[in-house]
């Protein structure tokens, strides 16, 4: 993705400042929802920029140095697993995409989302299926909150060891579930995704399941 195609078309309707915004950790059993909110420039190009899902971890790291670099501006936001567990995921998402846009400096004008979500902005917005693929601010934005999320999980893992957080990142691989079998939940954890996943009872401690 070479050209910032969209963003050069609002440009030429009057909207300068352009957001693209994208999350990351909707699925997993524990840890926050992350969101991230860019505004690229028009004049520089980032070769690379893609959906973050298909880009390896040297890739990723190299990209979000460079797109902090350039980036006319940017922030990353989250929203707890507890939070999560008391509004649900799409809502806690939709919380932190604007959590994220609301600490732009400069402010968009325009606000670019990936998939199908309306954000409680008063701003205008677009959404955009598979917009972290097609859509430069909107790529960077996934990479910038897939290396924040990998990051923070990676310091998780030195708090809660046992659930391999610093490979899995939380979502539910074999490995994870089985010592959530094993040694119960930690603080992090998302009760209403295990609950649901495993078919076990909702339990605020740290109990065995």
């Amino acid at each position: 993705m070479d050209e910032l195609l969209l963003e050069r078309e609002y440009a030429a309707k009057g909207f300068f400042a352009v957001a693209g915004v994208d999350e990351v950790g909707r699925g997993p059993l524990a840890g926050p929802v992350v969101c991230a909110a860019v505004i690229l420039p028009l004049e520089e190009r980032i070769p690379g920029i893609d959906d973050s899902k298909k880009l390896s971890p040297k890739k990723w790291e190299a990209l979000a140095a460079r797109i902090r670099e350039c980036a006319r501006a940017y922030a990353v936001a989250e929203v707890s697993a507890a939070v999560i567990d008391e509004i649900n995921i799409l809502q806690a998402t939709r919380l932190c995409m604007k959590r994220a846009v609301e600490q732009l400096a400069p402010a968009p004008d325009m606000v670019l989302t990936d998939g199908n979500m309306t954000l409680d902005l008063a701003l205008p917005q677009r959404s955009i299926v598979k917009g972290d693929a097609l859509v430069a601010s909107i790529g960077a934005a996934s990479i910038l909150a897939k290396v924040y999320r990998d990051a923070l999980m990676r310091e998780y893992a030195k708090t809660y060891p046992g659930y391999a957080f610093e490979r899995n990142a939380g979502y539910g691989t074999a490995a994870h579930i089985a010592a959530i079998r094993e040694v119960g939940l930690c603080p992090i954890h998302r009760r209403t995704f295990v609950t649901k996943i495993l078919g076990a009872r909702q339990n605020g401690s740290s109990a065995p399941i």
